[in-house]
């Protein structure tokens, strides 16, 4: 069974960092497009950041280019989110998400196109 658990959010001041994992298990992830998602309290689920199969190409959402970044480790079968300069509005609960198989340079950018989900782990930027 495909599954994907994330880790390392907690709690951040407005300016700090904090690097999201998600791990997959079940499955071999090289082959899969992956995504993280948040969803904020009386907001609808957006997307964050999207990363191909290969690594090759990524993808971010506007409100966090230039802060965030994301990569992944294939032989760890793990994606990350390296998350800087914190702000209150990057409060939400973050999810990963991958879909599969897809090509190398694919960057699957829709939420609906992913069908496998972690739980989430959540992200408060707060002083």
């Amino acid at each position: 069974q495909l599954q994907l658990v994330e880790s390392g959010g907690g709690l951040v001041q407005p300016g700090g960092s904090l690097r999201l994992s998600c791990a997959a298990s079940g499955f071999t992830l090289d082959n899969y497009a992956v995504g993280w998602f948040r969803m904020a309290p009386g907001k609808e689920r957006e997307g964050v950041s999207y990363i191909s199969s290969s690594g090759s190409g990524t993808n971010y959402a506007d409100s966090v280019k230039g802060r965030f970044t994301i990569s992944r480790d294939n032989a760890k079968n793990t994606v990350y989110l390296r998350m800087n300069s914190l702000e209150p509005d990057d409060t939400a609960r973050y999810y990963c998400a991958a879909v599969g198989p897809r090509l190398p340079w694919y960057i699957a950018t829709r939420l609906d196109e992913y069908d496998s989900w972690g739980q989430g782990t959540q992200v408060t930027v707060s002083s």
